[in-house]
């Protein structure tokens, strides 16, 4: 019974078939079309960062100070309103 078990077999490549040039073509526009919409999201997403730590950056800093001043708090308020600036200028570029 182990005789028949054959261990090696050759294999076959078969040719590689001919691509047409129409469908070229329309796989290279699909490829071409799928990199501009991740390019689309990747913008998108740098202005959800750019939010992201821009607010973390302001928390850091009022987390930081244990026992503000009064100069420390407005410096810290005029910090956030040119955060909240900068986010507003960026959501509607």
């Amino acid at each position: 019974m182990a005789d028949n078990v054959k261990r090696f077999q050759p294999v076959e490549v078969p040719d590689e078939p001919e691509v047409d040039s129409r469908a070229a073509s329309v796989s290279a526009s699909m490829i071409a079309l799928g990199l501009k919409a991740l390019s689309q999201r990747a913008i998108a997403a740098t202005k959800d960062i750019f939010t992201l730590l821009s607010v973390a950056t302001g928390f850091w800093l009022w987390n930081s100070i244990p026992d503000p001043s009064p100069t420390q708090i407005v410096s810290l308020s005029l910090y956030a309103v040119f955060i909240l600036a900068a986010n507003v200028i960026v959501r509607r570029v």
